[in-house]
């Protein structure tokens, strides 16, 4: 974003820094020659409208083309930016058509209720009674994948399996989806079933308003006993920046009228519904809790009433890798009894096991629900995963640092270059500042510091950087925008791939100051 005004000020200033001819000392004459060589290239580049432009889109690669195949060099930078952005969508559309999106669930139920509804004297004649029973006795596998037809056209194939206490079945759907406008879309389905006969079902999006949208979706099912045709309407609006608003009518199979409220915040997820419906009515409050760390730890309950029963849920949820989230719910009702959800998302897949523990309100059910998933979860956590995590994480740091060697080793001996070549311009700023009591760099160092207990067997990886930093001082002032300080002259990166911070101990006034900042964070001292 830099005017050329600032460009040609900061090209001034490193010219009159890096000039050979301000030099004598033949070593330092010949890294200022290539120090200054390199300034001016970039001032060349960055000076001429056309060649700035191609840099900013394709860095140094667009620049060594040979006739530069991609786009004409003749051309506006705004031109040059329209041929970029249509280049964008041509591979936006290649990916496209090559992207399935896949998603599937896989739900295992469990029986563990002989843990604790056991009645001893049921089992003193049966062999082997002393070891409870645990079986699974129901599954459920559902798989879908989208294959973009055009821009607008999406072919849909989803099917399912289940199967509860040997008895199942399952069935496949068909669908095509078409985005009419920016405003809404269609969907017409078929399908059909071992249990059910064929279905015919056709699903409307539209916007009614920025703030308002509504969803239609009809289905028609044939069965041995007829056809039984079904309606589903939501309509939904905004009721502010993080709040929605839904009212759901359903008729035909299950006929029901539900309203919902959901709010949805950077720390919190609230929901009431309310529904009136046939065979099920009910009443229903959830929260969430999102914790802002990085391993997006979240923690929910809810309370659910109705002519069923009431149920109470808790539960939590965590980031265990890049791509995979673990949770587990206890959910606690009458007359549900007790039960445990475990549930692992792993990318676009689902894994569920539901695992029923007692009918009955057995405190020995819930304590053990609660607990031994979280002994369990922190045992695995600080014995496997985190190992495996930091292994994996070393792993791609050395694989990074490997492939950078060179370009690291060639950019500290430029580092340390332009350090030898400052120290005339830093002794003179130093004299200025002292003389009008302004600002004076004392230290300054760059890298990784490692100030956590946890983190005390981590090397410290820091390098002396106060002279580059005294040298970019000006009328007292030192301004860093929001860049990696890696680039700043007389800077390099010394831990490739690792978080870096920026310290630095001034003295501004006569009095001492210090100040952290991390590396792609903008620093102006002195501070008000």
């Amino acid at each position: 974003q830099a005017s050329q005004e600032e460009l040609k000020a900061a090209y001034r200033r490193l010219c009159m820094l890096y000039h050979p001819d301000k030099h004598r000392d033949p070593e330092l004459k010949t890294q200022a020659e290539q120090l200054f060589n390199l300034v001016h290239q970039a001032y060349e580049v960055l000076s001429d409208p056309q060649t700035r432009a191609i840099y900013d889109i394709y860095g140094r690669r667009g620049l060594e083309m040979e006739g530069w195949e991609v786009v004409e060099r003749k051309r506006t930078p705004a031109e040059i930016r329209e041929e970029f952005e249509r280049l964008q969508r041509e591979r936006e559309e290649r990916r496209l058509q090559q992207r399935t999106n896949p998603k599937g669930t896989i739900s295992v139920g469990i029986d563990a209720t002989d843990l604790f509804d056991r009645y001893d004297e049921e089992y003193e004649d049966v062999p082997g009674s002393s070891f409870p029973q645990i079986e699974i006795n129901k599954m459920h596998i559902s798989q879908s994948i989208e294959a973009p037809l055009t821009a607008t056209d999406t072919a849909i194939l989803s099917g399912n399996l289940s199967t509860q206490n040997g008895n199942g079945g399952g069935s496949i759907n068909f669908a095509v989806r078409r985005v009419t406008s920016a405003k809404g879309w269609g969907e017409l389905e078929f399908g059909a079933g071992d249990l059910q006969g064929p279905l015919f079902g056709l699903k409307i999006f539209r916007n009614l308003t920025p703030r308002c949208f509504i969803t239609t979706n009809c289905a028609l099912q044939f069965s041995s006993r007829g056809v039984r045709p079904g309606l589903t309407t939501v309509l939904a609006r905004n009721l502010d920046k993080n709040t929605m608003g839904y009212l759901q009518w359903r008729w035909g199979i299950q006929s029901a009228m539900n309203t919902s409220i959901v709010r949805d915040t950077k720390t919190s997820h609230f929901t009431v519904a309310l529904q009136l419906g046939i065979p099920h009515s009910f009443m229903m409050v959830s929260y969430q809790h999102k914790f802002q760390d990085e391993d997006q730890t979240r923690v929910k309950g809810s309370l659910k009433a109705g002519f069923f029963g009431t149920i109470v849920e808790y539960g939590a949820e965590r980031k265990i890798s890049r791509h995979s989230v673990l949770g587990a719910t206890v959910s606690v009702g009458v007359p549900q009894g007790v039960s445990l959800k475990i549930k692992l998302n792993r990318a676009s897949q689902t894994y569920f096991f539901p695992v029923h523990l007692t009918d009955q309100l057995l405190p020995s059910a819930v304590f053990y629900a609660t607990v031994g998933p979280l002994v369990i979860y922190f045992a695995m956590h600080r014995l496997i995963i985190k190992p495996y995590l930091r292994a994996q994480k070393e792993r791609e740091l050395e694989k990074q640092r490997e492939s950078t060697a060179s370009d690291v080793l060639q950019k500290k001996q430029e580092a340390e270059a332009a350090v030898r070549l400052m120290q005339e311009s830093v002794r003179r700023i130093i004299e200025a500042e002292e003389a009008r009591m302004g600002l004076i760099v004392v230290n300054a160092w760059y890298g990784k510091f490692v100030n956590d207990n946890s983190r005390k067997n981590e090397k410290v990886k820091v390098i002396d950087v106060t002279v580059p930093l005294q040298c970019l001082v000006k009328d007292s002032k030192l301004i860093l925008t929001e860049a990696s300080k890696a680039g700043l002259p007389g800077f390099y990166d010394p831990c490739v791939g690792e978080e870096k911070s920026l310290k630095v101990l001034y003295q501004f006034r006569g009095v001492l100051h210090q100040v952290m900042s991390a590396d792609n964070e903008a620093l102006r001292i002195p501070k008000q």
